[in-house]
């Protein structure tokens, strides 16, 4: 990231009353509280299933017994996904390994390429560089607590009540350094377009996709498709090649 990267080894931010371990203490006091809950939803999917069992011919006890546990299983789901969302943010998962296996699961098979850990000499570190038939992208990782809004006001990006003019230029600038080496290197006009995946927060944006200050944020899980549905380059399979060969020998790589 622009700014330095949020993976680094345990730190104070993850002990003490940092919000990250009061996160943590409170989700696991409110664990019996979940229990009971899930209990009454199941309890209630097993009254219904009782209930309406019979007048779809089906066994009444079985019906209830599947039904309390659709609905006891959704809910667990649902309280897990909750809590899984801010493990990056936790420092419990790596937020550039979550955001590459995706893009390369949902990329690759269209023709993309898709690179970790780059930078051109002298310039800020990119978690990810994708190549592909519609242009070229870099992908940077940022991980917030739960309750930041992100949100686009007229023009600008806040995060919560902060600006996020320095997170975008940061982007902004090394999509243009590492354009203008590209187009250099291989003679064909490459523009690049920087996207942050956010782990955490709320992006207040239909779709999950917020656009403004010419970056582009979204969920890890919505990236590859907004790539691929917003594509403005035309390239053959051997200008990607080329691409791609040249950006792994002249853009330094990051351990």
């Amino acid at each position: 990231m622009p700014s330095g990267s949020i993976y680094v080894p345990r730190d104070e931010k993850f002990t003490g009353a940092s919000p990250q371990n009061l996160y943590e203490t409170f989700w696991f006091a409110g664990r019996k509280n979940r229990i009971r809950m899930r209990a009454a939803v199941a309890f209630a999917g097993f009254v219904i299933g009782n209930l309406v069992g019979p007048r779809l011919g089906l066994n009444m006890f079985a019906a209830g017994v599947g039904l309390a546990a659709l609905a006891g299983g959704t809910d667990l789901f649902i309280a897990w996904r909750l809590h899984e969302r801010t493990a990056v943010w936790r420092g419990k998962r790596r937020g550039e390994v979550r955001t590459g296996r995706l893009l390369r699961f949902w990329l690759r098979r269209h023709g993309y390429r898709v690179m970790d850990g780059r930078a051109v000499p002298g310039e800020a570190s990119i978690d990810h560089l994708v190549i592909g038939p519609g242009g070229v992208w870099i992908v940077d990782n940022e991980a917030w607590s739960p309750d930041t809004l992100i949100a686009r006001y007229g023009e600008r990006l806040f995060f919560d009540e902060k600006f996020g003019t320095s997170v975008a230029k940061g982007l902004i600038s090394a999509a243009g350094s590492m354009a203008a080496l590209l187009t250099k290197e291989t003679g064909i006009e490459v523009s690049i377009a920087p996207v942050l995946a956010v782990h955490g927060g709320k992006i207040k944006a239909r779709g999950g996709v917020l656009h403004g200050e010419g970056l582009t944020v979204a969920y890890p899980g919505r990236v590859a498709r907004w790539i691929r549905a917003n594509g403005s380059a035309r390239f053959t399979e051997d200008q990607i090649e080329l691409l791609a060969r040249t950006a792994a020998r002249i853009l330094r790589r990051m351990s």
